[in-house]
C-alpha cells in the first residue's frame, strides 16, 4: 500500500526531501507547493511531473494546494502556514521539521538562537502541524553537539539539515507501515522563543535641510476627496508628502500627515490646510524646524507578532516606560492566522531609546515579556531617512 504525500517547502532542503522520498518504495507525491516557479523545489517537482501549486500568498497554504486523496502533508523549509481546510484534505494531517529540540527555540530563527544562546547541544524535531507556534505534538527528535565557533549556517549544513531529512524519512515510513503517527505532547515548562533577528544598521548622518516640517491631524466624517484635498494643497506650496497614517474608524476618517515644505511656504500651507475645517473636518497643524533626533536618543524599530490576548500592549508599554523609552509612532492590527483562523495581534512601532540603553539590553528585557506572552518581538536600529529620497506630492 502506498502512502500519498503532499509536500509544502522551498529551496535546497525542500528539494532534497522531495528527491529522497520519491525514490523510496511505497511513497507517492500527490502535489508539491512552493513559493515561486523558479524555486529549487518547484523546479524539481516540474522535472518529475508532479502537480505543482505556486503560493499566491507566501505565508498561507490554501485548501486547493493539497490534492484530494492525500495521506500526509510534509512541511520542509517553509514559513507558510497550512490552513485548517488544507489539513482537512489529508488523512493523517501534517508534520513539519523544526531545527531545534522543541519546545526550545520555537520560532523563525531557531538555529540562530541556538548559537546566540551558546547551546552546547542542538537538535531537530518532527512535530504535528497544529495550534500555536511550533507547538504541536512531537513525532520524532534527534540531537547533535554544537561545535565551538560554529556559525548558524555551518550548524545547519553539517548536522541539522541531515537530521531533518533522516527524521522525516523515518516518520514517513512509520506512517506507511503503522497507519498513524507518533505523538508526544511538548512540555510547556521548557518552551522558549526564537523570533526573527534584526541586525543593527549604522545611523546615517543627519543632513541639514532648508525645509520646515508640518504635522497635520485630520478627523471627520469619511467621504471621497479628503486625501486628494490634502495632496492638492501640498503641491501648490511645493511640499513633500513625507509620511502618513490614515484609517477609517467607526465611520470617521482619521489621519496624520507629515509634510516637508520650504521654510518660506510653511505658514501659507498651514493656513491653507486649516481652511479645510470649513468642510466639516477637524484640522490641527503643528510646525517644527527640527526633525532630527536629539543626541541623547536614537531611533529603534520594533515588531511584535503573536496570538491575540489581553495584556500585550500594557506589558510592552510598561517595560518601555520604565526604561525611559518613548514611542514615536505605533501601529496595531488584528489579522486571522493561517493555520487555525485564530486572531493574530501585530504591532509595528518606532521607538526613541536613550543612548545609554543598548539595543541588546532592551532586547533581553523584551525577550522575557515575549516568553511570558508567547509572542515574537524583534528590534533593530532604524536608519535615518534620506531627505533626497522623498517624492513630491
Amino acid at each position: 500500500m502506498k502512502l500519498k504525500l503532499a509536500l509544502v517547502g522551498s529551496r535546497a532542503f525542500g528539494a532534497q526531501v522531495f528527491e529522497t522520498l520519491r525514490k523510496e518504495e511505497g511513497i507517492e507525491f500527490t502535489s508539491v507547493t512552493a513559493p515561486a516557479i523558479d524555486d529549487r523545489l518547484a523546479v524539481a517537482a516540474q522535472a518529475a511531473g508532479v502537480p505543482l501549486h505556486i503560493l499566491e500568498n507566501p505565508r498561507f497554504v490554501p485548501e486547493q494546494a493539497i490534492a484530494e486523496g492525500t495521506d500526509l502533508i510534509l512541511a520542509a523549509h517553509t514559513h507558510a502556514r497550512v490552513s485548517d481546510e488544507a489539513l482537512a484534505r489529508s488523512r493523517l494531517g501534517g508534520i513539519g521539521y523544526h531545527p531545534s529540540l522543541l519546545p526550545r527555540h520555537r520560532g523563525i530563527a531557531a538555529v540562530e538562537w541556538t548559537i546566540l544562546e551558546g547551546d552546547p547541544i542542538a537538535g531537530g524535531s518532527i512535530y504535528h502541524l497544529a495550534d500555536g507556534w511550533d507547538a504541536g505534538a512531537i513525532a520524532a527528535q534527534d540531537w547533535c553537539f554544537v561545535e565551538k565557533g560554529e556559525s548558524a549556517r555551518e550548524l545547519w549544513e553539517r548536522a541539522l539539515a541531515p537530521i531533518g531529512l533522516a527524521l522525516l524519512t523515518k516518520v514517513v515510513h512509520y506512517a506507511r507501515l503503522e497507519g498513524h503517527l507518533p505523538a508526544f505532547q511538548q512540555d510547556q515548562r521548557f518552551a522558549t522563543r526564537a523570533p526573527m533577528i534584526r541586525k543593527s544598521v549604522v545611523l546615517t548622518e543627519e543632513v541639514a535641510t532648508n525645509t520646515t516640517s508640518l504635522v497635520v491631524s485630520i478627523v471627520g466624517a469619511d467621504r471621497h476627496g479628503i486625501v486628494s484635498a490634502l495632496s492638492e494643497q501640498a503641491q501648490l506650496f511645493g511640499a513633500n508628502w513625507a509620511a502618513s497614517r490614515m484609517a477609517r474608524l467607526a465611520g470617521q476618517f482619521a489621519g496624520m500627515v507629515h509634510f516637508e515644505v520650504p521654510r518660506a511656504n510653511a505658514d501659507g500651507l498651514a493656513t491653507a490646510l486649516r481652511t479645510l475645517a470649513s468642510s466639516g473636518l477637524q484640522v490641527v497643524v503643528a510646525k517644527s524646524d527640527d526633525t532630527s533626533l536629539p543626541n541623547a536618543l536614537r531611533g529603534v524599530e520594533l515588531e511584535l507578532v503573536g496570538d491575540d490576548r489581553r495584556g500585550i500592549v500594557s506589558g510592552l508599554t510598561r517595560i518601555l516606560a520604565e526604561r525611559g523609552v518613548s514611542i514615536e509612532n505605533i501601529h496595531t492590527e488584528i489579522v486571522r492566522g493561517g493555520v487555525t483562523g485564530k486572531q493574530i495581534f501585530k504591532i509595528g512601532a518606532h521607538l526613541l531609546v536613550p543612548a545609554e540603553i543598548s539595543v541588546e539590553e532592551l532586547r533581553q528585557e523584551l525577550g522575557t515579556l515575549a516568553s511570558e506572552l508567547m509572542v515574537d518581538i524583534a528590534l533593530g536600529e532604524r536608519q535615518a531617512a534620506d531627505p533626497a529620497g522623498s517624492a513630491a506630492a
